[in-house]
Protein backbone atom coordinates (compact mmCIF):
# COMPACT_ATOMS: atom_id res chain seq x y z
CA UNK A 1 0.00 0.00 0.00
CA UNK A 2 1.35 3.17 -0.98
CA UNK A 3 1.47 6.47 1.51
CA UNK A 4 -0.81 8.04 -0.83
CA UNK A 5 -3.07 5.63 -1.18
CA UNK A 6 -6.74 6.63 0.53
CA UNK A 7 -6.93 3.87 2.66
CA UNK A 8 -3.46 4.07 4.02
CA UNK A 9 -4.52 7.70 4.77
CA UNK A 10 -7.55 6.69 6.22
CA UNK A 11 -5.83 4.23 8.22
CA UNK A 12 -3.68 7.28 9.81
CA UNK A 13 -6.71 9.09 10.81
CA UNK A 14 -9.14 5.96 12.32
CA UNK A 15 -5.64 4.90 14.56
CA UNK A 16 -5.24 8.83 15.58
CA UNK A 17 -8.90 8.64 16.65
CA UNK A 18 -8.80 5.67 18.41
CA UNK A 19 -6.22 7.04 20.09
CA UNK A 20 -8.22 10.10 21.55
CA UNK A 21 -6.28 12.68 18.98
CA UNK A 22 -8.33 15.83 18.36
CA UNK A 23 -6.37 17.37 16.01
CA UNK A 24 -4.48 16.86 13.02
CA UNK A 25 -1.37 18.29 11.43
CA UNK A 26 0.80 17.44 7.82
CA UNK A 27 4.29 18.20 8.05
CA UNK A 28 6.79 18.15 4.92
CA UNK A 29 10.52 16.76 5.61
CA UNK A 30 11.81 18.72 2.48
CA UNK A 31 15.67 18.21 1.76
CA UNK A 32 18.13 19.35 -0.43
CA UNK A 33 20.91 16.95 -1.25
CA UNK A 34 22.06 15.68 2.54
CA UNK A 35 20.06 18.74 4.38
CA UNK A 36 16.57 19.60 5.27
CA UNK A 37 14.69 22.51 5.25
CA UNK A 38 13.87 24.19 8.65
CA UNK A 39 11.95 26.85 9.17
CA UNK A 40 11.75 29.14 12.66
CA UNK A 41 8.88 30.07 14.61
CA UNK A 42 8.65 33.84 15.09
CA UNK A 43 9.36 35.08 19.11
CA UNK A 44 6.09 35.98 19.81
CA UNK A 45 4.45 32.65 18.16
CA UNK A 46 3.95 29.84 20.68
CA UNK A 47 6.94 28.28 21.63
CA UNK A 48 8.61 31.10 19.65
CA UNK A 49 12.36 30.61 18.40
CA UNK A 50 12.08 27.22 17.89
CA UNK A 51 13.15 25.43 14.50
CA UNK A 52 10.88 23.31 12.84
CA UNK A 53 9.59 21.33 9.67
CA UNK A 54 6.99 23.19 7.84
CA UNK A 55 3.82 22.05 8.96
CA UNK A 56 0.02 22.58 9.60
CA UNK A 57 -3.48 21.68 10.57
CA UNK A 58 -5.34 20.02 8.72
CA UNK A 59 -8.63 21.93 8.05
CA UNK A 60 -12.30 20.40 7.94
CA UNK A 61 -13.09 18.34 4.57
CA UNK A 62 -9.19 18.11 4.06
CA UNK A 63 -7.01 15.27 3.24
CA UNK A 64 -3.79 14.69 5.26
CA UNK A 65 -2.28 15.26 1.66
CA UNK A 66 -4.12 18.27 0.66
CA UNK A 67 -3.27 19.62 3.95
CA UNK A 68 0.49 19.03 3.19
CA UNK A 69 0.68 20.79 -0.22
CA UNK A 70 -1.35 23.64 0.95
CA UNK A 71 0.75 23.83 3.78
CA UNK A 72 4.40 23.75 2.15
CA UNK A 73 3.49 26.33 -0.06
CA UNK A 74 1.89 28.86 2.37
CA UNK A 75 4.78 28.70 4.51
CA UNK A 76 7.63 28.05 2.28
CA UNK A 77 6.37 28.86 -1.44
CA UNK A 78 7.48 25.24 -2.20
CA UNK A 79 5.48 22.95 -4.28
CA UNK A 80 5.47 19.46 -3.56
CA UNK A 81 6.43 17.50 -6.89
CA UNK A 82 6.26 14.00 -5.27
CA UNK A 83 5.28 12.57 -1.64
CA UNK A 84 8.02 9.46 -1.16
CA UNK A 85 6.84 8.38 1.93
CA UNK A 86 5.70 8.24 5.51
CA UNK A 87 7.76 8.66 8.08
CA UNK A 88 6.04 8.47 11.38
CA UNK A 89 3.61 11.09 13.50
CA UNK A 90 4.41 12.40 16.80
CA UNK A 91 1.63 13.82 19.46
CA UNK A 92 2.10 16.91 21.80
CA UNK A 93 -0.60 18.70 23.94
CA UNK A 94 -2.31 21.45 21.61
CA UNK A 95 -3.96 25.31 22.93
CA UNK A 96 -7.30 23.76 23.44
CA UNK A 97 -6.43 21.35 26.35
CA UNK A 98 -6.88 18.15 23.39
CA UNK A 99 -3.73 16.28 21.58
CA UNK A 100 -2.79 17.24 18.39
CA UNK A 101 -0.94 14.15 16.11
CA UNK A 102 1.60 15.51 13.64
CA UNK A 103 2.28 13.21 10.69
CA UNK A 104 5.36 13.40 8.60
CA UNK A 105 5.96 12.54 4.79
CA UNK A 106 9.47 12.90 2.82
CA UNK A 107 8.74 15.10 -0.33
CA UNK A 108 10.08 15.79 -3.39
CA UNK A 109 9.77 19.84 -4.28
CA UNK A 110 9.71 21.05 -7.78
CA UNK A 111 12.92 23.81 -6.64
CA UNK A 112 14.37 24.35 -3.31
CA UNK A 113 14.78 28.35 -3.78
CA UNK A 114 13.29 30.82 -3.01
CA UNK A 115 12.05 30.01 -0.25
CA UNK A 116 9.34 32.42 0.98
CA UNK A 117 8.35 32.90 4.23
CA UNK A 118 4.95 33.76 5.92
CA UNK A 119 4.52 32.61 9.19
CA UNK A 120 8.05 32.22 10.19
CA UNK A 121 10.83 34.52 10.71
CA UNK A 122 13.86 32.41 9.38
CA UNK A 123 15.03 29.14 7.45
CA UNK A 124 17.87 27.38 6.74
CA UNK A 125 18.96 24.31 5.29
CA UNK A 126 20.64 22.28 8.00
CA UNK A 127 22.38 18.63 8.24
CA UNK A 128 21.13 15.87 10.50
CA UNK A 129 24.14 16.02 12.77
CA UNK A 130 23.81 19.63 13.16
CA UNK A 131 20.84 21.04 13.84
CA UNK A 132 19.32 24.68 15.44
CA UNK A 133 17.55 24.39 18.16
CA UNK A 134 14.20 21.65 17.66
CA UNK A 135 12.24 19.99 19.94
CA UNK A 136 13.04 16.40 20.90
CA UNK A 137 10.87 14.69 18.62
CA UNK A 138 11.57 16.56 15.47
CA UNK A 139 15.16 15.90 16.24
CA UNK A 140 14.10 12.13 16.53
CA UNK A 141 11.92 12.08 13.30
CA UNK A 142 15.24 13.78 11.57
CA UNK A 143 17.30 11.50 12.92
CA UNK A 144 16.15 8.63 11.16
Amino acid sequence: MTVTSPDFLASLVSDAEADGVTGFVAAAVVTDADRILLVRRKPDDFMGGMWEIPSGKVEDGESILEALHRETAEETGLIIEKVNGYVGHFDYPNSRGGTTRQFNFTVAVEKTEPVVLTEHDAHQWAHPTDLPPVSDAVRDLIGH
